[in-house]
């Protein structure tokens, strides 16, 4: 079943609060009859690998949205991919999402979501007890039900980083059973961190349709990265990008934003990737991630302005893993940076919060340390910022929302 992407039906002309904003609406010509004619952009859509999906390069990730009325008007333009997790915002984002499409042409929208292994080795990325296929059965089917939907479009095996945990006999097993059942039709898998590792683990499997993968131009392994990319497009794995803000900010203190649409370009610039989740919380930040999917050449400022961040550490972790050696304490480091990036690029307290709870942080670990030993290849003084973020686990949950 493919999708039926009628954007002359939702295009974006028809947004009421962009219906005036002429600017962004395209341009008008006066045809032989001397009425005046609306031409519509000409929006940039790519087929996901092998699938049957066909869609804009820009999709909506849901994530941090908790506003019906922002997705609604989304859809409304537009957007036809729309992303979202067990996990997010404890259920309710995908709640959200239910009420938003249940009334909608199943045809007229892609649906993904994920679901995550409850207990997984930090070291090795085997499974542990706690994550079985009943496990993971009874999540999705709550997903199914809160979304009110009988299938997603694509469903993630969430958060991995490891070929283990990828190729666990209960995934496999789970996943399988879900698409025989009709409850999936594509079967995915995402990662924040040892990205090249998984996306060939992904390829030698021969069992994922989709890849969702952390890329940005801030990343140090991105030319590796992109190299699995092109081998997973060529064995027809659609592959779907995330983090590509790059932490949305250079600096603690958010005076210094990244150029949000360059970077989005960036990633959106090789052929291989089909689509984009970036995170949009705002109409000012869903007309910019529309406005990329017509064009995706650079500016001159965008050029200088992907220069400039270029030369500061910033605030996005790679999860390169290096430090997971090199602590004495053997903390989970990579996960605290990217709860420090939660923090202080997207302000999303509640998932920092989630990384530090997952991983039994509670008060300062460094406090007792006299020199931290990890040396991190971006620069980042890891003590101070673990200091930092830790700072959160101490705080009420319902402070936060």
């Amino acid at each position: 079943m493919g999708i039926n992407n009628d954007f002359g039906r939702r295009g974006f002309l028809k947004s009421s609060f962009l219906g005036a904003a002429g600017a962004l609406a395209g341009v008008s010509a006066y045809g032989r009859t001397g009425k005046s004619v609306v031409k519509e952009p000409a929006v940039i859509r790519r087929k996901l690998g092998n699938t049957d999906i066909e869609i804009p390069v820009v999709s909506f990730g849901v994530m941090r949205s908790d506003n019906a009325g922002l997705v609604k008007s989304a859809f409304d333009m537009g957007f036809v991919h729309f992303d979202t997790a067990h996990g997010y915002q404890e259920g309710k984002n995908e709640t959200m999402l239910g009420e938003i499409f249940r009334d909608k042409p199943r045809s007229s929208f892609v649906l993904a979501t994920k679901v995550a292994p409850d207990d997984v080795s930090r070291q090795t990325g085997e499974l542990g007890p706690g994550s079985t296929k009943e496990n993971i059965l009874t999540k999705f089917e709550l997903s199914l039900k809160r979304l009110q939907l009988s299938y997603v479009d694509i469903l993630y095996f969430h958060g991995v980083s490891n070929r283990n945990t990828i190729l666990a006999p209960q995934m496999l097993d789970a996943f399988s059973e879900l698409k025989k059942q009709g409850k999936i039709r594509y079967i995915g898998l995402s990662t924040h961190q040892n990205e090249a590792e998984v996306i060939q683990a992904a390829i030698d499997s021969n069992f994922y349709n989709v890849v969702l993968t952390a890329i940005n131009f801030k990343h140090e392994n991105a030319s590796l990265i992109k190299e699995k990319i092109a081998m997973a497009a060529q064995k027809g794995i659609g592959i779907v990008a995330m983090k590509t803000m790059a932490g949305g900010f250079l600096d603690k203190k958010r005076t210094q934003p990244v150029n949000c649409t360059a970077a989005l370009k960036w990633v959106l610039q090789d052929p291989n990737i089909s689509t984009s989740i970036p995170g949009i919380v705002t109409y000012e930040q869903m007309n910019q991630n529309f406005s990329v999917m017509e064009n995706l050449e650079f500016t001159e400022k965008e050029k200088s302005d992907l220069k400039e961040a270029g030369l500061v550490s910033g605030l996005y972790c790679d999860g390169c893993s290096q430090c997971l050696q090199q602590c004495i304490k053997k903390l989970p480091v990579n996960e605290m940076m990217r709860a420090y990036m939660y923090t202080y690029g997207y302000r999303q307290y509640e998932n920092a919060l989630t990384v530090l709870e997952h991983h039994n942080i509670a008060g300062n670990p460094c406090g007792d340390c006299r020199e931290c030993a990890v040396n991190c290849p971006k620069g980042f003084d890891v003590a101070d910022r673990i200091a930092d973020v830790s700072r959160l686990s101490l705080t009420p949950r319902e402070f936060l929302v």
